[in-house]
């Protein structure tokens, strides 16, 4: 969907929501508590990228390439504040690739790392919605709340188990690893395979720290969450925040705005959270990630610093 289409669909999610809102009831009531929890949010989504940047530095050594964690965490600083304060997601990806090249020394493989990195979460979002409705049972027999979850993370694990197919495919993969758009993807899935079969422990090792990563996301929205003040416990968000998560990425909207609000809405309405409470949690969330992002601007600005290349092994 090209960005203006982006644009207008946030547009109307928002259109559709915000007169339900009242705005009073976007802002947390400034207490110190409230202070401490935010301050512990930000520092928690900051935490976050540098499990990340980890988790992609850990995919590059599978790959047989090097690169310093200072120089990713620059990347990927500058990728994030491009993705949040530029309309399209893929141009903060972009830049993490060429600026990674330059430490790594192959485009193909830095690529390739970008594209495993971020399937990774395809895997473990899922996964922690699922895992989080086998805690608590209870969470199962909220209707359409539910139902939409499951599905979300139902569906993630299908198509990851059909890129994963087609990417197995040693003549397909092979033809497709220097093609451009979804082939390259393809090739690049190809790449990981065929390294991470060499070596598992490297591929259970990118799995862990994604994990960890992901959790550290569901964990700045519980504190979001209690800096307003919402009545939904720790499996709750467990269960719903990476189903928001893989709606959001969903290439329908400007960021996720409006869908990531939208869902909130949907999944915790039988929690008994109002709709101004829902989009103001999505809004919080979204804020947290923006003023983290702040953080990447002088990386961007500045660049990264010339230095060696690795070569690939």
């Amino acid at each position: 969907m090209g960005t203006p289409l982006r644009i207008g669909a946030s547009a109307v999610m928002l259109a559709v929501l915000v007169p339900r809102v009242h705005l009073g009831s976007l802002l947390p009531a400034w207490t110190l508590r409230t202070a401490l929890l935010l301050g512990a949010a930000l520092a928690v989504t900051l935490l976050g990228i540098l499990l990340s940047t980890l988790r992609w530095r850990q995919v590059l050594t599978a790959l047989g390439l090097r690169a310093r964690v200072r120089t990713l965490f620059s990347a990927y600083l500058a990728g994030q504040f491009v993705s949040n304060f530029l309309p399209s997601t893929i141009g903060g990806d972009v830049l993490r690739v060429t600026r990674a090249t330059r430490a790594t020394g192959s485009s193909h493989g830095t690529f390739a790392s970008v594209v495993l990195e971020r399937l990774t979460g395809w895997l473990v979002l899922p996964l922690i919605t699922i895992g989080a409705f086998v805690v608590n049972p209870g969470l199962r027999e909220l209707g359409a709340a539910s139902r939409t979850a499951f599905a979300l993370a139902v569906g993630t694990l299908g198509l990851l188990v059909v890129v994963l197919l087609v990417g197995a495919n040693p003549r397909l993969g092979r033809r497709l690893a220097d093609k451009e758009g979804w082939r390259r993807f393809v090739g690049a899935v190809h790449l990981g395979i065929e390294r991470f079969r060499q070596h598992p422990a490297a591929a259970a090792s990118v799995l862990l720290v994604g994990f960890a990563y992901q959790l550290m996301v569901v964990l700045a929205a519980f504190l979001a969450a209690r800096a307003l003040g919402l009545p939904i416990g720790l499996t709750a968000v467990l269960a719903f925040m990476p189903a928001v998560a893989i709606a959001q990425v969903l290439p329908i909207s400007l960021g996720g705005l409006g869908i990531r609000e939208g869902a909130f809405v949907l999944f915790l309405a039988p929690l008994g959270v109002t709709i101004s409470q829902a989009v103001a949690l999505g809004l919080l969330v979204y804020g947290l990630n923006l003023a983290v992002s702040l953080l990447g601007a002088p990386a961007f600005a500045v660049g990264p610093k010339p230095q060696p290349t690795a070569a690939a092994v």
